[in-house]
């Protein structure tokens, strides 16, 4: 009997048709079952298994990764892939990518998969993945950054009409003037036929959608964690209202957490999912930085709408006014004109690169780079071993020992004889 994963053909076609809304053919299910195993084994963003993917293709790249075969022979046929389509190699691929196999298998478990698709068929949730009718093609600006696919609740249809729509994002401490701004904008982008994506946190965000409902047009919102987690909990109605008539999507698994580091990844996806952002209202470290620069290393045009320069509410936006090229605008009209104003992508690609320290990403950046990952997996009551922080956090084991060193060393986290804590609250982004 054929099998894949060690799960026979049948079996898959049986856990992957629930969430196709239609049994598929063996090989469909092999598809869709490797795509959903990734989203639970690699954290969202992972650039080294967008190249895996695109090379030996999804489901080989998981057989490698079961097989634990040689991350040498892996490289080779990577390499030999990539080269094939003009990519340039870099010498150390073989070094990152036996460094991307030792995060990725403490997560690697057949049992886990099976409970990704199980648990979303409980719940309804559809599963989309390139290629899919209503996949919104604009993710495919990602390249190697983007998701294994989306789990959605609500109108998949509602994922087509992204293919025409206005990220807005702003902050979760809004003022009443950055609410108004944003009601005004939003209904006018729906009157014009545009549908709108956003974030469902508290404040702008949260306005941007209930203004979308109101006019009767299609919401997307994004979470950071799966979308049987409603979050933030205080808008559980109106994300029900959401997948009521448009759609929440996630590239997480049904029962994963949202946390710091899957919010600044999360904010790729609305950047990418927007054939524009426009940013209403923004403190001077704003999550909403994060997702405008996002949308800008995308070649997508930016607008941000000005505020009185006594409002620190608003120093986000001027920010982004004086420092990148984003555009000035007040009104619906002027948002959607941005759309004409596309700049130069090798420019802004060069300028404000996909990772890195940008507004609104954490200072623990300035620690490592996945430093916020290893903070995001421990507790500041509970002890938690090194084992269960480099599984929580998507990072080997000898990644994970470094970090907390690091970490130690600069006072955030602290080691107790059953393991090791967090310290302190770390500055955060808004998410």
């Amino acid at each position: 009997m054929n099998t894949f994963a060690g799960i026979s053909e049948a079996e898959l076609v049986r856990l992957v048709g629930p969430v196709r809304g239609e049994p598929p053919t063996s090989e469909a299910a092999r598809e869709v079952f490797a795509r959903a195993a990734w989203s639970g084994i690699v954290e969202p963003g992972d650039r080294v298994a967008g190249l895996l993917w695109s090379a030996l293709g999804v489901a080989q790249a998981l057989e490698s990764l079961i097989s634990e075969e040689k991350p040498q022979r892996v490289t080779k046929r990577v390499a030999d892939a990539l080269g094939d389509r003009g990519h340039d190699v870099d010498d150390n691929l073989t070094e990152v990518i036996g460094e991307a196999c030792n995060r990725w298998r403490p997560r690697l478990s057949a049992t886990e998969s099976r409970a990704h698709l199980e648990r979303a068929a409980r719940l309804g949730v559809t599963y989309v993945i390139p290629g899919d009718e209503h996949w919104p093609a604009q993710l495919d600006d990602l390249s190697a950054h983007g998701p294994a696919g989306l789990w959605l609740r609500g109108d998949v249809a509602a994922l087509g009409a992204a293919r025409r729509s206005v990220s807005v994002v702003g902050a979760r401490a809004s003022t009443g003037y950055g609410e108004h701004v944003t009601m005004e904008i939003v209904a006018g982008l729906c009157d014009r036929g545009f549908a709108v994506v956003s974030g469902a946190a508290y404040g702008i965000d949260g306005m941007a959608h209930r203004a979308a409902l109101a006019s009767e047009a299609t919401t997307l919102a994004v979470l950071a964690g799966g979308v049987d987690r409603l979050y933030p909990s205080g808008h559980d109605t109106l994300l029900k209202r959401i997948i009521e008539t448009g759609a929440v999507v996630s590239e997480l698994p049904c029962g994963w957490a949202p946390t710091r580091w899957r919010f600044l990844q999360r904010n790729r996806l609305i950047a990418a999912l927007g054939q524009a952002t426009a940013v209403m209202e923004a403190g001077w470290r704003s999550g909403s930085l994060n997702t405008a620069h996002h949308a800008l290393s995308l070649d997508r045009p930016v607008g941000a709408v000005p505020g009185p320069v006594t409002s620190a509410s608003s120093a986000g936006c001027h920010r982004l006014l004086r420092e990148t090229p984003t555009v000035c605008v007040t009104s619906a009209e002027e948002v959607a004109q941005l759309m004409a104003n596309v700049t130069g992508a090798e420019a802004n690609a060069a300028q404000y690169p996909r990772t890195g320290d940008r507004p609104g990403d954490s200072s623990l950046a300035d620690i490592h780079p996945f430093a916020v990952r290893v903070v995001d997996a421990l507790s500041e009551r509970s002890a938690r071993s090194r084992d269960k922080i480099a599984r929580d956090s998507g990072l080997s084991l000898e990644q994970t020992t470094a970090i907390l060193g690091l970490l130690n060393v600069s006072g955030v986290v602290s080691e107790r004889a059953t393991g090791w804590v967090r310290k302190s609250a770390p500055v955060s982004p808004s998410s």
